[in-house]
């Protein structure tokens, strides 16, 4: 059985984490819940629901929510970042019923 070869494209430093996001989805007209698995300058790497209408080239917005203290320092209890498809992967294998999907932020 042949395995596929994924091409890296990272330009920056990954960061690996666990961190809840909520992908609004312009074309859907609706939010979802993922988790971000890891982070960089450049893009974001998150987890969403197999019913997330996901394609590559999509312009999402992608709200982090901060804690509290974060919150308190920052003024704002989310950062928002745009961002573009770049990447989904379908048959990543995760707890649940999700999908991988590579975000650039824009």
């Amino acid at each position: 059985m042949a395995q596929a070869v994924i091409q890296e494209q990272r330009r920056e430093a990954r960061t690996e984490l666990s961190w809840p996001v909520s992908v609004w989805l312009p074309e859907a007209n609706r939010f979802f819940n993922a988790r971000a698995t890891n982070i960089a300058r450049g893009g974001v790497f998150v987890l969403v629901p197999m019913t997330a209408p996901m394609r590559i080239g999509q312009i999402v917005e992608l709200n982090f929510p901060r804690s509290i203290n974060l919150a308190k320092k920052k003024g704002q209890f989310a950062r928002i970042k745009s961002g573009k498809v770049v990447r989904v992967d379908r048959e990543l294998l995760t707890e649940g019923a999700n999908i991988g999907v590579g975000v650039q932020f824009v």
